[in-house]
């Protein structure tokens, strides 16, 4: 095995340092006084991804909505995860910090809906009963490349409306029937059915930090979700060569990706096939993230796992998962080795490692910081972007023969 080189990659950091402020100018920008109807109770959306500054943004929605003389609750809005079941979703929400006690308002979590409508290409739509039978709902999403939509459309205001709020029945409804193609009919149907007052629409940048948030009225989302998409495609980090031999991803899981490994980041072709769009000949997963709840739906994207990794999931959330997305593919386990470093040694063993393209990342979404193999050191050099934080070493194994962290003390954050 040889040698690896530590190295930084730059991005545009734009950052909210003031997410209770930010909230508050979303308000104004959709007049929400005219909008929210006193006394009224108003439901907000908190979903399943693992969002940044999401306590303080839904605890400033909340605090917006009794300004106003309402009262606000939190639903939860995630399609079919958490088990599909009411308390499970709670648990995810636990997961991130989202309680009562943190964001200042009731939580309500049920799997129970009011059937809304059927597109003109029979797909039925759903929305969360106690959300439907509130006096307005206001949507919190993030806008971000999702693992199956492509062009305009991607992960948003829109998804949230159709698949969050349309929990197990609207989310097998749209998968069932094909989301690329009718994600936007089913949207439709949620925003002329559904009492969503407006949208409060978030987006990251390469370290998973909240970059921008906006208030978007209703009958502007999908206007909002395109052009969000835009600018949350250029925060997007990337893996800054291509082809590669081997791929070593530290961590997959759900507060990742949808996906567990994100297919923008390692070729969409892996997700949906066609043509490569990124060829990685080999990909090595080492562990799954405690925030996944044992949810692994991805793992079959990837080639080599360790031990640790299938010890680690629940068989029942990732096969409910699947089954929902229809990625089952996804949930396949790839060859078992017991630790990463016989992991990562199968994986190389066909490529000369004087010549092999390796790189080591911990996750798809935190990619400043990447170990890579001599072969790629030229490349490093040519590109403005990349530089050496530290020279060439060997991989650091515990006794365990797991890989000791890919320097986390320097993520930003």
């Amino acid at each position: 095995m040889p040698d690896w080189a530590l190295i930084r990659q730059q991005f545009d950091l734009t950052r909210i340092d003031d997410p209770a402020a930010a909230v508050r100018a979303a308000f104004a920008q959709v007049d929400a006084q005219r909008r929210i109807t006193p006394q009224a109770s108003i439901a907000i959306t908190a979903g399943s991804r693992g969002v940044d500054a999401i306590v303080p943004v839904l605890r400033a929605v909340a605090a917006g909505v009794r300004a106003l003389g309402a009262t606000p609750f939190l639903s939860a809005a995630m399609g079919s995860h958490g088990g599909a079941t009411g308390e499970g979703q709670r648990e995810v929400l636990r997961g991130y910090g989202i309680t009562e006690d943190a964001v200042g308002c009731e939580i309500r979590s049920s799997m129970d809906v009011v059937a809304l409508g059927t597109t003109e290409a029979g797909v039925d739509v759903f929305c969360d009963r106690q959300a439907f039978e509130s006096g307005g709902i206001i949507v919190v999403g993030r806008v971000k490349p999702h693992s199956i939509l492509t062009g305009d459309l991607g992960s948003g205001l829109l998804k949230m409306s159709a698949i969050g709020l349309g929990k197990r029945h609207g989310a097998d409804a749209l998968h069932t029937k094909g989301l690329q193609s009718n994600l936007v009919a089913a949207a439709r149907v949620a925003l002329a059915r559904a009492p969503i007052v407006f949208g409060i629409a978030l987006v990251e940048n390469a370290h998973d930090r909240l970059a921008l948030l906006e208030g978007v009225p209703p009958e502007e989302f999908e206007a909002a979700d395109c052009r969000l998409l835009a600018r949350a495609r250029a925060y997007l980090p990337q893996i800054p060569f291509d082809p590669l031999d081997v791929l070593i991803v530290d961590e997959v899981g759900k507060n990742i990706s949808g996906a567990g490994m994100d297919p923008n980041v390692i070729g969409m072709w892996r997700r949906i096939g066609g043509v490569p769009d990124r060829s990685i000949a080999r990909i090595v997963a080492l562990d799954l993230t405690d925030e996944s709840h044992g949810n692994a739906v991805g793992v079959g994207m990837a080639d080599i796992i360790t031990q640790r990794l299938r010890s680690r999931i629940d068989e029942q959330a990732t096969y409910m998962n699947a089954a929902t997305s229809g990625f089952l593919a996804g949930a396949k386990i790839p060859l078992t080795l017991p630790s990463a470093r016989e992991a990562i040694d199968l994986a190389c063993k066909p490529f000369d490692p004087r010549s092999a393209r390796i790189v080591r990342i911990e996750d798809t979404a935190h990619l400043e910081y990447l170990q890579v193999s001599p072969a790629l050191l030229l490349d490093v050099a040519a590109d403005a972007r990349l530089e050496i934080v530290a020279q060439p070493c060997p991989l650091q194994f515990d006794a365990g023969g797991e890989l000791v962290p890919l320097r986390p003390a320097e993520r930003e954050g």
